[in-house]
């Protein structure tokens, strides 16, 4: 009952309703004003209209807010948004009304002794700045203060966590100057508040929210350096949080800033020594990745209504992207940098020297460090305190590290696009020499050192290699970005140093290293041997203290950056290694340039076995959900990368982790393209075809979607294939089957005529005779398409032989529900007007009256909702002089006499749109 109901029964008080109504509000029974309190709006709603009345109401509202009872000072609380949306649809003067008294109400409830009072003006507030209901005025005089004291250092802890919670959860409805200038000075306090660590994690939870409140700018000059504290905390909890919200903070900053500072900071976060921080970092790698996508580079974009679709080349002419259905063909990166650079040989000489030793080191490291990522297994981070030996994984991070050049954020480098990096190998170049005696030369010093020593020295000759790439940064170590590669460098060398044995090898090391980096070099020929030499004194022998060969490598790094000589020396040497050693295109089969290496080599290794038991037992179905935000960051021309992923992920034997790339195949086909469609994902789409039920049900979902995208001649061969998808294996799920006939009324439009005749339509025909009635109903609707599809292809023979098989089959079915789906079938053929008007009066209207003596009323009371709703409202029909009429009339008259009541009213009464009854079988479904 309402209040007001309550309040108008007469008694014997003789008062007013409202006179009652302040009786009770001010009652001594706490139960009288917990019932007035939560009627509030009710009370509103009746006494609103006079001005007297409704100034009165809002005076009890004030007197009651101060109530002494929480639970009453709760439930008027828990009534004022509803109010303030009532008050502002109906009041003309609804601003000063809510200003003047619900406002104070709900400012002074964020101070109030009460923890759930607290929490229903918390609650309040949040509801209010969603709707737009709070002046800009009362939010920086009156909210902002009250948070900004609540949050003060020297506040109360239970206040301060909830100021921090709702600062956080109201920046996103603040207009960005508001929370720039008012909120985040005291936000960017609240990251290093070190006396809660509670404080810190709400920080962290909701960095990215705050990030995308103030923008790229603010972002960047105040919270990325909070950012990196938090990442740094000494409680795992803070840093799991901070790998968490990673991707959103990552898409509010610069590339630069995201490829030089927060690429490194993540990797740290994946190597952390607490399985749940690096759990939570490898589920938002992908997330990660993607925020390094370059529209104009993938040669895609996202419609308004989230589909992927490929870009006009109209739109695109500018980029070097392969464009989705141009019959691309994927080149190799050499081809690609070759055709883009024919115009422009000039740029083979760079000005800036460190874009040499970048395009230099690239494609060293990846002859080498590749080789020692696909030997060292995936033991590296069994231990959970594994920080260290996650990064020594092959050394890889050293791989991608030189990829500042790409972003030209060293001053005095030219701008270029993230396709065209400047590459040695990839530009015109003189003719290489001969080096055969070399290469025999090395093949016998390799023999010769393989019968000596039983150990790999995988790690030794990564160590060397990072050195190298250490020493020719060190002429630009002033620029941050060239620090933040020096740092991952170092993590990554101290990585390789822990599994390198030897101290008798690690003398070798240094002084075949000293002597290298004082050999002056001459001729080519003397490269190559100072090569071969170089991996040959590398290479360990027998083990030893670790600890004692990290302090002296480290040692000797530091001593070795000090002269400019050495550095011009072993930028020279690795010039001319890399021309005279081009790597070969094995080892350079999991490089790129669109996104950090080490970043995809750890997305990677999420397929790694040993991830599973260190990290997470689902991590293989975080790296398939977001394997397609990868592919669409790299690019198709990029693909080569992920291919061997992609095929260890589909032959997983976790059911999961197929039915998720299932899913999302027909989104990887529009980002690869129909050549590589067809060359890789066709192959892996055949494999779910035959698979469990849980993982064909992605394939069939969008079946359409997949199948459109192949040439006709491969789209051709899923005909009869398509049979499979009517055996389940489990007959109980029917959902499945209606699934399928969904998908081939949409499949029909990609097939000729006659393939619909000779494959589709036998399924549709056994669809059609399905046990459950679902199922049913939408085949009877793929069987009227299929004749649309033949009328609209002027087929009319294949037409008129699938109109007598209809007739067969249904019209002269034995079991009643035959019959009833013939007359469905005619009626909406009908309504769909997918077949000449003669043609159906000549094939299937005479079949159609005769069910008129049919002697299930369920089948009579069809026929009359198919005469009287649709045939006798075409215009066909209501011709005079139609001979056809005539015959239509007389079946109407004679179910209008029927025996049956529901047959002779569907047969009378003209239906209208908005009278429809719910039992027809097409509003049913």
């Amino acid at each position: 009952m309402r209040i007001t109901a309550f309040l108008d029964i007469p008694g014997q008080d003789n008062l007013t309703p409202l006179a009652r109504l302040e009786k009770y509000a001010f009652s001594d029974n706490v139960f009288n004003r917990q019932i007035i309190a939560r009627g509030l709006l009710d009370v509103f709603r009746d006494f609103s209209n006079n001005e007297e009345d409704f100034l009165t109401v809002m005076e009890i509202v004030v007197r009651l807010s101060e109530d002494a009872e929480p639970t009453v000072r709760t439930e008027l609380m828990e009534q004022i948004p509803p109010i303030a949306i009532f008050l502002q649809e109906s009041r003309p003067n609804f601003p000063t009304a809510f200003f003047e008294y619900l406002m104070p109400i709900v400012v002074r409830y964020l101070t109030d002794v009460n923890n759930q009072v607290r929490k229903a003006g918390q609650e309040a507030l949040l509801i209010l700045l969603e709707q737009d209901l709070v002046a800009q005025s009362d939010i920086e005089n009156k909210v902002c203060p009250i948070l900004l004291d609540l949050s003060a250092p020297d506040s109360d802890d239970e206040y301060k966590v909830e100021a921090v919670n709702i600062i956080c959860k109201m920046a996103s409805m603040l207009s960005r100057t508001t929370v720039e200038h008012m909120l985040l000075p005291r936000f960017c306090e609240l990251c290093s508040d070190g006396k809660l660590f509670q404080v810190r994690k709400i920080c962290a939870a909701n960095f990215g929210d705050i990030c995308n409140a103030v923008g790229q700018e603010a972002t960047e000059r105040l919270l990325i350096p909070k950012f990196f504290e938090l990442c740094s905390d000494s409680v795992w909890g803070m840093r799991k949080a901070c790998a968490e919200c990673f991707m959103a903070v990552s898409y509010t900053t610069s590339p630069e800033v995201r490829r030089s500072k927060l690429s490194p900071l993540f990797i740290s976060l994946i190597s952390d020594t607490c399985r749940w921080v690096r759990q939570a970092a490898f589920q938002s790698l992908g997330p990660f990745i993607s925020t390094f996508a370059n529209p104009s580079s993938a040669g895609l974009y996202i419609r308004e209504d989230g589909t992927l679709s490929i870009r006009p080349p109209a739109q695109d002419g500018n980029s070097n992207s392969c464009q989705p259905g141009n019959n691309v063909t994927l080149m190799s990166s050499s081809a690609n940098a070759t055709l883009s650079s024919s115009e422009q040989p000039m740029e083979i000489k760079p000005e800036a020297p460190t874009e040499e030793i970048s395009a230099e080191v690239n494609t060293k490291l990846s002859e080498n460090l590749n080789k020692d990522t696909r030997e060292e297994g995936s033991d590296c981070c069994a231990s959970p305190g594994g920080d260290v030996s996650c990064l020594s994984q092959g050394a890889r991070a050293g791989a991608g590290v030189p990829e500042v050049t790409k972003d030209s954020s060293i001053p005095g480098m030219p701008s270029r696009s993230g396709e065209d990096v400047f590459n040695t190998f990839l530009y015109w170049r003189p003719p290489l020499p001969d080096i055969t005696r070399e290469l025999e030369l090395f093949q016998f010093k390799t023999e010769k050192h393989n019968e000596s020593c039983s150990v790999p020295c995988n790690n030794c000759v990564a160590s060397s290699e990072i050195k190298k790439v250490l020493e020719s940064l060190q002429e630009h170590i002033d620029d941050p970005d060239v620090q933040a590669q020096v740092q991952v460098l170092s993590a990554a060398l101290r990585a390789a140093q822990f599994d390198s044995v030897g101290d008798c090898e690690t003398k070798k090391m240094e002084e075949s290293s000293g002597n290298l980096q004082n050999k002056t070099i001459s001729d080519e020929a003397a490269v190559s041997d100072a090569a071969c030499t170089q991996v040959q004194e590398d290479s360990p022998s027998s083990p030893a203290s670790q600890e004692n060969f990290s302090d002296q490598s480290a040692t000797s790094l530091l001593k070795s950056t000090d002269s400019e000589e050495q550095h011009r020396g072993t930028s020279v040497f690795l010039r001319k290694e890399q021309e005279d050693n081009p790597p070969f295109e094995d080892d350079k089969s999991k490089f790129q340039d669109i996104i950090p290496q080490p970043l995809l080599d750890q997305y990677l290794s999420m397929t790694d076995p040993a991830r599973a038991q260190t990290v997470d037992t689902e991590i293989a179905k975080h790296c398939a959900y977001s394997l397609p935000g990868v592919a669409l960051t790299l690019g198709r021309q990029n693909w080569h990368c992920l291919k061997d992923t992609y095929e260890t992920l589909a032959s997983d034997v976790q059911w999961k982790v197929r039915r998720t790339l299932a899913f999302s195949i027909h989104e990887l086909a529009v980002i690869l393209g129909d050549q590589l469609t067809a060359a890789d994902l066709v192959p892996i789409f055949n494999g779910f075809l035959k698979d469990l039920d849980e993982v064909r049900i992605g394939v069939l979902k969008h079946l359409y979607d997949f199948l459109k995208l192949l040439h006709a001649d491969k789209r051709r061969e899923y005909l009869y294939q398509l049979q499979e998808f009517v055996v389940t294996d489990n007959s109980r799920n029917w959902r499945f089957r209606y699934e399928l006939a969904e998908q081939l009324i949409l499949i029909l439009e990609l097939y000729n005529p006659n393939d619909v005749y000779d494959y589709l339509r036998h399924i549709a025909l056994t669809l059609c005779s399905d046990k459950v009635s679902e199922v049913r109903w939408i085949s009877f609707k793929l069987v009227v398409a299929i004749l649309q599809k033949f009328y609209t292809n002027s087929a009319n023979a294949l037409g008129l032989n699938f109109i007598n098989e209809l007739v067969v089959r249904f019209r002269h079915s034995s079991k009643w529900v035959g019959r009833q789906a013939f007359a469905f079938i005619c009626q909406a053929v009908v309504e769909e007007e997918c077949m000449p008007v003669d043609q159906f009066v000549e094939h299937l209207l005479p079949s159609l009256l005769s069910l008129a003596s049919d002697p299930v009323p369920n089948v009579r009371v069809l026929l009359a909702k198919a005469l009287r709703q649709t045939l006798l409202e075409k215009a066909y029909f209501k011709s005079v002089g139609n001979p056809h009429l005539e015959a239509a009339e007389e079946t109407i008259l004679a179910l209008q006499s029927d025996r049956d009541q529901d047959v002779s009213f569907f047969a009378t009464i003209k239906l209208k749109q908005g009278n429809m009854d719910n039992i027809t079988i097409e509003k049913q479904n």
